[in-house]
């Protein structure tokens, strides 16, 4: 069975996207086969892996409607051993149209019951909010990946989303764990960047992974050629830097 994994953070600009375009690509390159669900109305995890989203038909915001199912939706993309539900702008009105629906919160859940045991891992892309897009990606997920970047304000709304993951625990998703905190464009000759190191694992221990996402260029320039940085720059620290995530969640979820 795939185990579903959302990425998550409400706060923008943290590398959320990022981690999911690349953990994804690192996954396959390690021979995972992969299915990555863009949850973000912005659609930056489809365009960054060369998908065109303005020819999208169907992706995630039917697959949310159930008025398509995700096969259906699934396409390939420029990573190896990895596929794509891809988001488009219309994705925005889904927090409206559900609203009014029952089981309102697992309706990702529910539509991905046909699929999860095609793939060895799910990654959700999530939205930079704590609505109804990220909340059925919490209830579908069995675990979530925080990205927390290493600048002053690492840990403001990380309590808000904590609390969040907790009420989610208590009322839909009993069995969703944190896969772990990923300290994210991190620079060692930055003295507030170790700080934010120090403090993070000071306060959260075990459940910060142990690989830290460095800052650096090539990941920022990958997007812009639809690439992952496996493809784009395979030499690069930020491609060293995913490949040890995944290595590391595949261990972790070995034992």
């Amino acid at each position: 069975m795939g185990k579903i994994i959302a990425i998550a953070n409400q706060k923008g600009g943290v590398g959320k996207t990022t981690t999911t375009v690349n953990l994804a690509a690192s996954l396959g390159a390690l021979e995972k086969k992969v299915l990555l669900i863009d949850a973000d109305p912005q659609a930056n995890a489809s365009s960054g892996l060369g998908i065109d989203v303005d020819s999208v038909e169907i992706g995630s915001y039917q697959i949310l409607e159930h008025s398509n199912i995700p096969e259906e939706a699934i396409i390939t993309c420029s990573a190896p051993n990895v596929w794509v539900i891809p988001a488009h702008i219309d994705l925005v009105a889904i927090e409206i149209e559900l609203v009014d629906k029952e089981n309102r919160e697992y309706m990702l859940k529910q539509a991905l019951e046909s699929v999860k045991d095609q793939y060895d891992y799910i990654l959700i892309d999530c939205a930079p909010s704590l609505g109804l897009l990220t909340l059925n990606a919490l209830t579908a997920a069995d675990s979530v990946i925080i990205p927390i970047q290493c600048e002053y304000f690492a840990l403001e709304g990380l309590g808000k989303l904590l609390t969040t993951i907790k009420s989610v625990q208590k009322i839909h998703n009993a069995d969703l764990d944190i896969e772990g905190l990923l300290l994210t464009m991190y620079d060692s000759r930055l003295r507030l960047s170790n700080q934010v190191v120090e403090e993070v694992q000071k306060h959260f221990s075990e459940m910060v992974f142990n690989t830290i996402i460095q800052r650096n260029i090539k990941l920022s320039e990958a997007p812009s050629f639809g690439e992952s940085i496996i493809n784009y720059d395979a030499t690069s620290k930020g491609a060293s830097n995913y490949l040890q995530l995944a290595e590391e969640i595949i261990k972790k979820n070995k034992a």
